[in-house]
């Protein structure tokens, strides 16, 4: 199906008394979770373990503590 289409029916998906907000954000979310599919696909992951470990450098390069 192509991009315009699934916008389409996304939106249609959505309540009648939805905003434009509304459907700006899930197409966003929808954009978000189609991109990081993308990435597990091409290996592009990093394992929990990683991901901690550069939160901590994150927090102590920034001067916060650490819970």
């Amino acid at each position: 199906m192509a991009v315009k289409e699934q916008a389409i029916e996304l939106i249609r998906s959505l309540p009648d008394d939805c905003t434009l907000e509304d459907i700006q954000y899930h197409l966003y979310v929808r954009e978000k979770v189609e991109k990081g599919i993308r990435a597990v696909d091409e290996g592009r992951v990093v394992s929990q373990e990683e991901a901690e470990k550069k939160v901590k450098e994150w927090l102590k390069s920034s001067g916060q503590s650490q819970p």
